[in-house]
Parts: C-alpha cells; sequence; structure tokens
C-alpha cells in the first residue's frame, strides 16, 4: 500500500521508511510523488496539530493516504522549551550542531537535566479519517556532544546513560519516541485497514 511521507528532512525520511517497510508500506517522499508542502504553515500549538495540518495537506495535494511526524525535545528547565519550535530554536537558516550549542549554553550550570523527546504521527486518509498517536521517550542533557549516529539532538540526549547519537539505528528505533510513536501507529494502522476491509 502506498503512503506519501510528509517531511523534507532526508534523515527522518530515511528513520521512518526504516521502521514503516516492515509493514507491508510503501513509503514515498515528497519529492518523488512530485509535491511540495513548502507553503503548509505549521501553526499548532501542540507536535500532534502540526503533524495533522502536514499529513492532510500532503493527502488532498495526492488523494493517497499521507503520514507525517512532528516531533522534538522538550527540556524540563526550559519549561518544555524549545518543543514544537525544536528545528527553529537557532534561527531557520540553523544546523543541529547550532541547536546543540545552543541548547547546551542555557543549561550551562544546571544540575537537573531532565528532558524527553515528543513524536507525534498523524496518517489522513482521502476521506476524511485519520489517526493520531504520541510517543515520547525521556532522559536528559548531556554536558557536551558524544555519537556520531542520529540527528537533530541526538548527540546530546542521553538514555539511561547514553547519548543518542552513540545508538545504532535499530537499538535506537525501539527505545526512541519515533519508534515507540510509529509501533503504535502500526496497530491503529492494522486496525482501521482491517475494519474498513482496505487491502494493504
Amino acid at each position: 500500500m502506498k503512503f506519501i511521507i510528509a517531511t523534507n528532512n532526508a534523515k527522518k525520511l530515511v528513520e521512518l521508511e526504516r521502521i514503516l517497510a516492515p509493514l507491508g508500506i510503501n513509503a514515498v517522499s515528497q519529492k518523488e510523488a512530485g509535491i511540495s508542502l513548502g507553503d503548509v504553515e505549521e501553526n499548532g500549538s501542540t507536535f500532534k496539530e502540526n503533524s495533522y495540518i502536514k499529513a492532510e495537506a500532503a493527502c488532498k495535494k495526492t488523494g493517497l493516504p499521507a503520514i507525517a511526524d512532528d516531533s522534538g525535545i522538550c527540556v524540563d528547565h526550559l519549561d518544555g522549551a524549545p518543543g514544537i519550535y525544536s528545528a527553529r530554536f537557532a534561527g531557520e537558516e540553523a544546523t543541529d550542531t547550532d541547536r546543540n550549542d545552543l541548547l547546551l549554553k542555557k543549561l550551562d550550570g544546571v544540575s537537573e537535566r531532565g528532558a524527553h523527546y515528543t513524536c507525534a504521527i498523524t496518517c489522513v486518509f482521502p476521506n476524511g479519517d485519520s489517526i493520531s498517536v504520541e510517543g515520547k521517550c525521556f532522559g536528559e542533557i548531556a554536558t557536551e556532544p558524544d555519537g556520531e549516529h542520529g540527528f537533530g539532538y541526538d548527540p546530546i540526549f542521553l538514555y539511561e546513560g547514553k547519548s543518542f547519537g552513540n545508538f545504532p539505528d535499530e537499538e535506537k528505533d525501539k527505545v526512541s519516541h519515533r519508534g515507540i510513536a510509529l509501533r503504535m501507529m502500526e496497530k491503529e494502522l492494522k486496525k482501521y485497514l482491517e475494519e474498513n476491509n482496505v487491502n494493504q
């Protein structure tokens, strides 16, 4: 079954495709589908709202089921920031390194470094139906980057004392916010497809 994946983040696309493939889902990127969602404004106030906005837009443009995620890191000391602004935390043109450096600077000298990653995933179908799930992974912010794996804030996010930047892909998928959310989505998708007699 073909689904559009509504993201321009190449690394996120690879991660989504890797986890969706075993479900028998043929994940097609926006680029492969020949569409652009650059004009879609993510003006939701939650991860869930933003994931729905992106999925709905992709579904309307292609006529195919669309999956979108919105994710970010929420730091306790910063009252949940950067949250839904994680990708824009250091400005529109900032790199992952810029964002990590800024977050570490804001936590300089702070001992309580609790944080969690959140990932909301929404699937929107051409008939208007939608499914939304949310996964979280709890850990803390390191004092310096470590590891070359992953992307985003992974080098400074510690899960059980180990940086996500040091997790191999399969190991990370088992515990990550996105892995948790996708397994939840898998269950909900299977249930939806069976109840509506949709052939996979």
